[in-house]
């Protein structure tokens, strides 16, 4: 098979069921029925909220151990504090439950908003903040404050494994040397994303690891991609996993239903 983690980002959408998830499913059993599809899933709500120790272990606990969890980082981190003053946050979001999933976490994304222009400055100093193993993490953990309480905060590690991390910049000054340096340097992926035209789409490699997202092809978060088209991107995935990459897809086309779909159709490729 190879180094292909392939998912949706989130699974819990009410226009997938009857569609891709069969009729009756009960909702708690649709996680478990796209990880047995799936190589990868994306946690999207850490990205609107921080989430419980709980919510984690019932993720990990519904789903095979093969599977592996890219988590998103929260908004607060990235579009209202816009990378700045966030050392507490980025502990509260380590508290949250992350490490609760052992050795099934996958990279941590941190998406960009639109408007946030390259700063080295500011950017290094958010890179520099990032731990890069689970016991960092723990560390950093332990430093939170009280949006997390005590009494829902996981500040240790079962395995003290590294942890990446992907940032998907959504301005084009993020499409420069500089900032791919700087990337590299942090050993920083940087997020291949497809978004209809709407965002720079940037493919240098910044890290041992890709990680692409794929928000629509023609019609931002509702549209499919075609067999061509995902034919395209099966030899690509090849191809980064030939140079030694592990390779991240999450499909973010879940407005109409067609993330699933597009996910296990190109896992099928990637199996041939």
């Amino acid at each position: 098979m190879g180094p292909y983690f392939v998912g949706v980002s989130g699974w819990r959408y009410p226009s997938w069921r009857g569609d891709f998830y069969p009729r009756g499913l009960p909702q708690r059993l649709e996680l478990t029925y796209a990880a047995e599809r799936m190589t990868a899933i994306e946690i999207n709500g850490s990205f609107y909220s921080l989430q419980r120790p709980t919510s984690y272990a019932t993720w990990r606990a519904a789903v095979p151990p093969s599977l592996v969890f890219a988590v998103k980082g929260g908004r607060f981190i990235t579009h209202m504090r816009q990378l700045v003053g966030v050392e507490s946050a980025v502990a509260n979001f380590f508290a949250s439950g992350v490490l609760g999933l052992g050795p099934q976490l996958g990279p941590i994304l941190w998406q960009l908003p639109e408007r946030l222009v390259f700063d080295r400055e500011r950017v290094e100093s958010f890179l520099a903040l990032l731990p890069r193993t689970t016991g960092e993490a723990a560390a950093l953990a332990a430093r939170h404050d009280d949006k997390v309480p005590e009494d829902r905060a996981l500040t240790t590690c079962e395995v003290d494994v590294p942890v990446r991390h992907a940032l998907e910049p959504r301005h084009p000054s993020y499409d420069t040397a500089d900032a791919r340096a700087l990337l590299a340097a942090y050993d920083v992926c940087t997020v291949i994303a497809d978004s209809a035209g709407r965002w720079p789409q940037l493919h240098d490699a910044t890290s041992d690891f890709r990680y692409v997202r794929l928000h629509g092809e023609t019609e931002l978060y509702a549209s499919g991609y075609t067999p061509r088209s995902l034919d395209r991107w099966a030899d690509q995935c090849r191809q980064w996993a030939s140079e030694g990459h592990d390779v991240h897809v999450y499909f973010d086309n879940d407005a109409k239903g067609r993330a699933p779909h597009d996910a296990v159709a190109l896992l099928e490729r990637l199996r041939d």
